[in-house]
């Protein structure tokens, strides 16, 4: 068994050395047991579990959803339901994302054909994002 420090960590899953620290105080990643010079010695399992962690994050999981999902891994006999219906929940909300994003797209697009340039007392976009007769400032 491979025991790694706690930057042999980080850069076998492409984490922040930080990210790990806030993830053990957050009881994300188990406490790895320490040396005799008090140093961190992290094992397999620490580099599997950051790996899901940060697949899970990838995926758009929230750090409770992340908690959730790794008790559902520590008990692999239960029902995989409730990860599914997580996962749909997750894959709804990205379509929603995309949806809000091809509208943002689609004002953003009317508001630069909208521009014809000139002068910004003149400019047809700030127009358009500031009401009539209200000033920004």
């Amino acid at each position: 068994m491979e025991i790694l420090t706690i930057g042999g960590l980080a850069k076998a899953t492409g984490t922040k050395v930080e990210t790990i620290r806030w993830y053990e105080r957050e009881g994300i990643m188990p406490a790895p047991r320490r040396t005799a010079g008090n140093y961190r010695a992290y094992a397999t399992g620490h580099v599997q579990r950051l790996r899901f962690v940060r697949r899970c994050r990838d995926l758009g999981f929230s750090l409770d959803e992340v908690r959730e999902l790794l008790l559902l891994v520590d008990q692999p006999n239960q029902d995989c339901g409730k990860v599914r219906r997580m996962a749909a929940e997750n894959y709804a909300a990205v379509m929603q994302k995309i949806s809000d994003l091809r509208e943002l797209a689609k004002e953003l697009r009317r508001l630069d054909a909208s521009c014809e340039g000139g002068t910004v007392a003149d400019c047809r976009i700030l127009e358009a994002i500031v009401p009539s007769g209200n000033s920004a400032a």
